[in-house]
């Protein structure tokens, strides 16, 4: 096997993924919003989703997660309220506004994976999606060794 970068598993995993990051915010700065902005709305439940929750689902670190939630706050797309059942905990919730911006992020996000999907058989995205789990349980691997 070829010890060539672009012959790597974990290069071409970056690369794709930096293309599509560029992507997404190219798109999301079309309506004044960066890729976590986008992320984060497609993140909250109606319900209202834990602060603490969103920072391991999005793999953001916390002082950015922080920042990125003051920012939806300031644009008033996100909402903090106090945990009824648990003062400690604070819920996230997304304004009208913020739901407004979801439904553009979500449209553009399914979209994109249809065009994929529909340029790709099913029977490769099924052995991605097979190879994507695996790579992850091996990483969890990986890491318990760390």
């Amino acid at each position: 096997m070829s010890k060539k970068p672009e012959f790597l598993f974990d290069f071409v995993v970056r690369h794709s993924w930096h293309r599509i990051s560029r992507m997404y915010n190219q798109k999301a700065a079309e309506h004044g919003m960066t890729m976590s902005i986008g992320f984060l709305l497609m993140s909250v439940d109606k319900e209202g989703t834990p602060s603490t929750q969103l920072g391991p689902k999005m793999g953001m670190e916390p002082t950015s997660l922080s920042r990125t939630l003051k920012t939806m706050e300031e644009r008033n797309l996100i909402r903090r309220e106090e945990d009824l059942s648990d003062k400690r905990k604070v819920l996230i919730f997304l304004t009208e506004k913020g739901i407004e911006q979801r439904k553009m992020v979500k449209n553009f996000v399914i979209g994109f994976n249809d065009q994929i999907f529909n340029k790709i058989p099913k029977s490769k995205m099924n052995a991605f999606f097979e190879v994507a789990e695996k790579v992850d349980l091996l990483i969890e691997e990986e890491m318990k060794k760390i």
